[in-house]
């Protein structure tokens, strides 16, 4: 670890505070105060990458300055330091605050050395991931793009599916708190979700009537077909792993895989939904499109069966929103591409 790494230390005992000092100075730049107001306006005008803050203090608890911290810096490492042995409590305060991790008292130096760099390593790789997915989306935008209208060409129905698809699993992951790195990831799957469509045959992808089962077969094949487009590029490994089971249900009856309930990647739970209210909504060759509502009512019969409860929920609460929102949506990305 090098220096570049900024702490902040917040222990109303001066004592203590002088302690975790001592044992992190020589390693990191460290900023300290007894005060967890003071260290609220630290905050405002430093980039702290974590912060080390007691249990118990006058002014505020160090659960709620971690909350704190939280909800205005997620990207800050959030450690406490506690005296507390009741594991409830301990517990509690982990999830009210998503800490990293807690250091008991009375606390062994080599201990907080330990934990600290272990949670800096954390946020390192959180970072580096991060920047990959960005890097992903710049250096594959092009080919995504190509690939994307070349499916919107082959069925004109579909024109736009995928960028609508994206959208709505974007809002459901952001609504659910989902870190970056994971909506990032995300977006790549949303977009290229359908891209084994490609080899599937225009008498079967256009077929006004009832599929034969070996029909519906080829068109379960475009898992598959998505799969081995994708399969080479070694940087789209996690993206590949959500398309490969956004056909999976919940109950374990989807394809092609049968795995069921949290043993299929919550991302790819939350792309079916997605996915299955959007194919309602859009016209297709065989049927008119549903209504919003109508489409939504699907949703909720199908809910533990086909689809995540928890994300047919989260979908429905922002439904409304979506509905208005999507028309401004596409016509932003179609001035965009103009």
């Amino acid at each position: 670890m090098t220096n570049k790494y900024k702490i902040l230390i917040v222990d109303d005992e001066e004592n203590n505070l002088m302690l975790l000092y001592r044992t992190l100075r020589g390693k990191y730049d460290i900023v300290k105060t007894t005060s967890p107001l003071d260290a609220i306006e630290l905050m405002k005008t430093q980039k702290f990458h974590l912060i080390l803050s007691d249990h118990k203090m006058p002014e505020m608890d160090g659960v709620e300055l971690l909350q704190y911290v939280y909800e205005n810096y997620p990207e800050t490492i959030r450690i406490l330091v506690t005296a507390y042995s009741d594991i409830s409590i301990l517990i509690g305060s982990i999830n009210q605050a998503k800490i990293y991790r807690y250091i008991k008292k009375p606390f062994n130096p080599a201990e907080v050395e330990m934990v600290v760099e272990s949670g800096l390593e954390y946020f390192q790789l959180k970072q580096d991931n991060e920047l990959l997915v960005n890097d992903l989306k710049e250096l594959f935008s092009g080919t995504i793009r190509a690939i994307i209208e070349a499916l919107d060409a082959k069925d004109s129905y579909t024109l736009g599916r995928s960028r609508r698809v994206t959208y709505y699993s974007l809002k459901i992951a952001e609504k659910l708190g989902l870190d970056d790195v994971e909506i990032g990831k995300i977006e790549l799957a949303g977009l290229l979700h359908d891209i084994g469509m490609i080899g599937i045959s225009d008498d079967v992808l256009f077929k006004t009537e009832k599929l034969t089962e070996e029909e519906f077969q080829e068109i379960k094949s475009h898992v598959d077909h998505g799969v081995r487009i994708l399969e080479d590029i070694k940087q789209l490994r996690d993206v590949i792993t959500i398309i490969k089971y956004h056909h999976e249900h919940f109950d374990g009856n989807g394809y092609p895989y049968g795995i069921k309930g949290e043993e299929i990647p919550i991302s790819s739970r939350i792309i079916a939904v997605a996915d299955a209210y959007d194919g309602m909504v859009s016209n297709r060759a065989y049927r008119q499109a549903m209504k919003p509502n109508e489409a939504m009512t699907v949703l909720e019969k199908l809910s533990g069966k086909q689809f995540d409860p928890n994300v047919v929920s989260v979908f429905k609460e922002i439904l409304p929103v979506l509905v208005s929102e999507i028309e401004l949506y596409e016509a932003s990305i179609a001035k965009a591409e103009i």
